[in-house]
């Protein structure tokens, strides 16, 4: 016995194999990885097609908030972009991406 093995106590092999103490040490894991998809992962997941639903639904005469903060009423819309109406007679092309939220009627005062 040398003076290391005092500090740290020699390791020993042991039965190869999963033990139930190696099982249980997966379990915090598992719940860590459940906690993470319910706080995490399923709510942006919610968000994302929410957001893909309202871009689809984008039509003409819609009052719309973009990223930037920039509030308007959709003119045209295409596949890719929409046409916004942010002032008299001052139309903005945004990408459909770019827009953020939809207003109810009446909101943009234009």
């Amino acid at each position: 016995m040398n003076l290391l093995d005092l500090i740290i106590p020699p390791a020993f092999a042991e039965g190869t194999g999963i033990s139930a103490a190696g099982l249980s040490d997966l379990i915090p894991l598992a719940l860590l990885f459940v906690v993470f998809y319910f706080l995490l992962i399923r709510p942006q997941q919610k968000r994302a097609k929410e957001h893909k639903m309202l871009l689809t639904a984008l039509k003409t005469g819609d009052e719309v908030v973009t990223n930037g903060g920039i509030i308007g009423v959709v003119k045209s819309v295409d596949e890719s972009f929409a046409n916004i109406e942010v002032a008299s007679g001052v139309v903005v092309k945004v990408q459909k991406q770019g827009i953020n939220q939809k207003l109810p009627k009446g909101s943009a005062k234009i």
